[in-house]
């Protein structure tokens, strides 16, 4: 791969600008950072962002991102947390008050929290709810079926990790619908349609915080052989006691947030990829694989990207990067990253292996949930596979304008 410092791109081409990613993936311009560049230096000198820098390096190879991910002593989270972009009203005061959540700390607060929440998805408790989540998923499709069509997101997408996280966390179904608002409102400021503020943004979050330290204070009341009493009474050792009430809460919003918006968009970009690639349809039909999963995941890339900040100064190759630099990675790039994956622009739900970084590049921030994301896009397809095989677009997508989230408003379909 020849390696050049100047890409045929402009010098202030924002990768965090939310209007690249309306309309489509800017597939092109990644190949093009591939292939030219170890680090590419983004200039925003006229950035609003709450940074208070003029830029930052983009990681666009698969080898770089993981590399990114995996060397957290120098690639730190809390700086400047993981979030690439924030509304022009978010100040440096907001960003610092962001540390205490999970997915935005460094060791050893990071570690000693994640070795108590890590209690809620071993194994045995994400087999726990398959058989209750493919009896929900089953019922979601069928409903869906009797309507006739509709929207794909609202309809299927979104209700089955909302039913899913519920579960998880003991939230009653009858709540299911304010975690989904809680989050769109939360993740939605770049998008008009959404009328969305940074103020609700803000007012969403806070009510989010209340509900889950009622929850917790609930448990704590009356305990209950539920993951919420779990995670409320472990003690994470060392002297540092149990998760507080607003720790709690931080980690209940960060779930929340990526268990629904991810899994939602997975879901959905797969639909897509199956109404362009009908005879991977009719192989998923026949044969169900169990790699398609990752094949799903790998091509919708739900997470565009997530930042890390130097810890000190470090090279990447020939590129040295300052202490306090910014470095973004492009897990949508990466994921398409030809010296890794054969043929990455075509969709094989066969593809084994398959080293995507769909759910992170490794390291301490590899996402908690991604067993329970694969088991909810193997049951979605094979209940729509059995329900609903015939099932076809009925209308124009409507992609959602966000700079970190690689996500569909509307899917309009015919389910019969």
């Amino acid at each position: 791969m020849s390696v050049s410092t100047k890409p045929a791109i402009p010098v202030n081409r924002d990768f965090t600008d939310p209007d690249l990613y309306e309309e489509r993936m800017p597939f092109e311009e990644f190949a093009e950072l591939r292939r030219t560049a170890r680090l590419w230096w983004c200039a925003t000198p006229d950035s609003q962002q709450p940074f208070g820098d003029d830029g930052y390096w983009v990681a666009s190879r698969h080898a770089d991102v993981k590399y990114v991910s995996t060397h957290p002593e120098l690639f730190a989270s809390s700086p400047n947390t993981a979030l690439v972009r924030f509304g022009p009203r978010v100040t440096r005061e907001d960003l610092d008050m962001q540390k205490v959540i999970m997915l935005n700390a460094d060791a050893p607060d990071h570690t000693k929290m994640r070795n108590i929440v890590q209690r809620g998805f071993t194994p045995r408790s994400i087999n726990a709810l398959g058989s209750v989540l493919k009896e929900r998923t089953r019922r979601i499709v069928a409903e869906a079926v009797e309507r006739g069509s509709g929207n794909f997101v609202t309809d299927l997408a979104s209700e089955l990790p909302l039913q899913a996280i519920a579960d998880l966390i003991g939230v009653p179904q009858e709540d299911r619908w304010k975690l989904f608002e809680w989050s769109n409102t939360m993740t939605g400021y770049d998008d008009p349609d959404l009328n969305v503020s940074e103020e609700d943004g803000k007012n969403a979050s806070i009510e989010l915080l209340v509900y889950a330290m009622g929850l917790a204070a609930q448990r704590r009341e009356h305990p209950e052989d539920d993951i919420v009493t779990k995670l409320i009474q472990a003690d994470r050792g060392d002297g540092f006691g149990k998760l507080n009430d607003d720790e709690f809460g931080f980690f209940v919003m960060m779930l929340v947030v990526a268990g629904n918006e991810t899994t939602r968009n997975a879901i959905t970009h797969g639909m897509r990829a199956f109404f362009d690639n009908p005879a991977q349809w009719e192989l998923y039909k026949k044969e169900r694989p169990k790699t398609a999963a990752d094949e799903i995941v790998r091509w919708a890339t739900p997470i565009i990207s997530f930042q890390r900040t130097a810890a000190a100064d470090t090279l990447l190759g020939d590129v040295e990067v300052k202490a306090g630099q910014r470095v973004v990675m492009l897990y949508s790039s990466a994921n398409y990253d030809e010296t890794v994956i054969a043929a990455p622009h075509t969709f094989d739900i066969t593809r084994d292996p398959n080293p995507h970084l769909g759910f992170g590049g490794g390291g301490p921030h590899y996402c908690l949930g991604a067993n329970l994301a694969k088991m909810e896009i193997n049951l979605m397809f094979e209940a729509l596979a059995d329900l609903a095989p015939g099932l076809a677009p009925d209308g124009d997508v409507r992609r959602l304008r966000s700079a970190w989230i690689n996500g569909i408003k509307a899917l309009p379909v015919r389910y019969a």
